[in-house]
């Protein structure tokens, strides 16, 4: 079965207005509507540099407790969180999952490891 939602936790976390700290959440796959329709958008035609913040808007599903992802919230991301989340949003969408290749420094042996989230992962040899 095809997994199209992954989660994922925020290195530093996003603070609402009432001052609650939001690290874990979810993002899904984008479809190609989710990579056009934002080209649309006068943010993003007058600062090319705004499309990754519509972009993660309509792609994160939960972030915490937040129910409704908008711009305005992924603006007031830390920008570390802002560059994990890229970067997340690059893994899923080309590999279709959040694991990547790697080798035993001592042994030299390959295996996948799956990336869960800054500081923790799980390895599958």
């Amino acid at each position: 079965m095809l997994q199209t939602e992954f989660p994922f936790t925020l290195p530093i976390g996003y603070s609402d207005g009432e001052g609650n700290l939001h690290k874990e959440g979810v993002m899904r796959m984008a479809t190609a509507f989710d990579e056009i329709a934002p080209l649309k958008d006068p943010r993003v035609q007058s600062n090319p540099a705004y499309l990754l913040i519509i972009l993660l808007s309509r792609v994160i599903t939960r972030l915490g407790t937040v129910e409704y992802i908008n711009p305005k919230m992924i603006e007031g991301l830390f920008a570390a969180d802002l560059a994990f989340l890229q970067e997340f949003y690059r893994r899923i969408n080309e590999n279709g999952h959040n694991r990547v290749r790697t080798q035993c420094p001592h042994c030299e042996q390959q295996f996948d490891l799956e990336l869960t989230s800054p500081g923790g992962s799980g390895a599958t040899p």
